[in-house]
């Protein structure tokens, strides 16, 4: 039988720009197997504005960290040949990659130039606040570190919609480019009136040299990688239409079994139930909405009901295009979209998505690992590896939910023959220590049952109903397996 998937995030903001991360990857691939992570997200491969640059200040799409540009010859991250070294050895240990794609703005430009914009409010981007004016900005994309190789494409401001720096008055603003068919996308988020615009120089999708310049880009990707499927940045901020067109030639191209997960970051379920329907369920989503609800019960306390931890979740309504996490390199301290789940219930958040039978989880490296930077923070293994462990040997079979008390929550995995002695029994409480009695069958009836969190000292006996008591501690979370092992009077 096929085991439980499950990603690994492999980055966070601080990781140290020595471009020694695509070694460390290869390095890790058979402990994160061992540990059944069998996919990996990495962050974009790509050129930066600078060596620093985490990536999503992308300069050249060409550039994996062959040539001199910005700098150095590197990625952050590491050398082309790295790269490619990384992948090889996560292939070897059956792990696909997803590499993370920023197809929403360039930075870095190579020179200016002038050309006709009209200023717009930053909170209603519908509104001009200014008659047409010209301004010099930067948006001229030459790539003299690389030439034509791979690609003979240049930007300059045509291909772009708007910027955010007029260079000759030194002024920043949004400022939308004047000239032919030059608007922002309507299938676009609606906030702020109208979210085309993000950042830097914004990517115009109606023109049809740049659509047909990133499809090849996208192709030229896969092809030079070897890679298992894509992460699409800020795809809110993206023409919806040309992210379906994208995603359904990639897997005409490569597959079906070709993944696509896109960041959609609205905790809106309507929002992402009509952006899936847009693109017709060709990539699948973060549940950006189970995340808030984590991070509101984080801080919540014993104040936030459990029994509504899934209510207007992706992974409730579209179990199938939902994948799981608890944080982020947004969400993480000190970022952009900061909601850090709080310490005393990351494990107990890790549990509700490991270890149920929807969504495609993610666990987040700097969850793992830690985080870097001024304000360090420690990883979480010995939290997560338990959990790890439990969703790839037992969280397999029927669930049954005992959602039952606001602040004690269960449920059971009744396990398959195919994989022996699956089957486990999960306790969440947000408040005092509690217990749930739970059936896990008749069958088991005399097995004794141990918290693999080790976090309860004490083991639990089957009844002769199939019944038994499962404890928990007080804002802990207790999952209870036969072990390995077998105990006392376990059969």
């Amino acid at each position: 039988m096929q085991r439980n998937h499950t990603i690994m995030q492999f980055f966070e903001w601080h990781i140290k720009a020595d471009g020694s991360h695509w070694n460390c990857l290869k390095d890790d691939a058979p402990q994160l197997k061992q540990k059944g992570i069998d996919s990996v997200w990495i962050p974009p491969v790509t050129k930066g504005q600078s060596a620093e640059d985490t990536g999503y200040g992308v300069y050249d799409l060409y550039d994996l960290g062959e040539f001199d540009q910005k700098g150095s010859v590197s990625t952050k991250y590491g050398t082309k040949q790295e790269l490619i070294d990384a992948i090889k050895a996560c292939k070897e240990h059956d792990i696909a990659v997803y590499i993370d794609l920023v197809m929403n703005h360039k930075a870095g430009a190579d020179a200016t130039e002038r050309f006709k914009v009209i200023q717009v409010d930053e909170k209603d981007r519908t509104k001009d606040i200014s008659k047409p004016f010209e301004i010099e900005g930067w948006t001229q994309f030459t790539f003299p570190g690389r030439g034509d190789t791979y690609s003979s494409f240049k930007w300059n401001f045509n291909h772009f919609n708007g910027t955010d720096y007029d260079a000759s008055q030194k002024r920043s603003g949004i400022f939308r480019i004047v000239g032919e068919n030059k608007t922002w996308s309507e299938n676009v988020d609606d906030e702020f009136g109208n979210y085309d615009y993000l950042m830097f120089a914004n990517i115009d999708y109606s023109h049809p040299d740049v659509r047909r310049e990133m499809m090849e880009w996208g192709k030229w990707l896969v092809n030079t990688l070897q890679c298992s499927g894509f992460r699409l940045d800020a795809i809110k901020h993206i023409n919806h239409d040309f992210i379906k067109e994208f995603a359904t030639t990639i897997k005409q191209e490569h597959g079906e079994s070709f993944y696509i997960v896109g960041e959609f970051w609205n905790p809106e379920l309507d929002g992402c139930r009509s952006f899936l329907d847009t693109v017709d369920y060709k990539i699948d989503l973060f549940d950006v909405s189970l995340h808030y609800k984590l991070h509101a019960a984080s801080k919540e306390g014993k104040g936030y009901d459990l029994r509504k931890i899934f209510d207007e979740t992706l992974v409730h309504s579209h179990p199938l295009s939902a994948v799981t996490f608890v944080d982020n390199h947004d969400s993480q301290p000190h970022e952009s979209l900061e909601s850090w789940i709080q310490d005393w219930f990351k494990q107990s958040a890790y549990a509700l998505i490991l270890l149920r039978k929807d969504g495609y989880p993610v666990v987040f490296y700097g969850d793992y690992y830690g985080i870097g930077g001024e304000t360090p923070v420690p990883g979480k293994q010995i939290a997560i590896d338990p959990l790890l462990y439990a969703r790839y040997h037992k969280a397999y079979g029927k669930q049954d939910d005992y959602f039952d008390h606001p602040n004690t929550i269960g449920w059971v995995r009744w396990g398959v023959p195919d994989i022996p002695r699956s089957g486990c029994a999960v306790v969440i409480s947000n408040g005092d220590e509690g217990s749930k009695r739970m059936n896990v069958g008749k069958e088991r009836a005399g097995q004794v049952w141990v918290d693999l969190t080790n976090t309860r000292k004490d083991r639990t006996t089957i009844g002769e109903d199939g019944f038994a008591v499962f404890p928990v501690n007080g804002g802990s979370v207790s999952v209870w397996a036969l072990p390995e092992v077998d105990i006392g009077s376990g059969k």
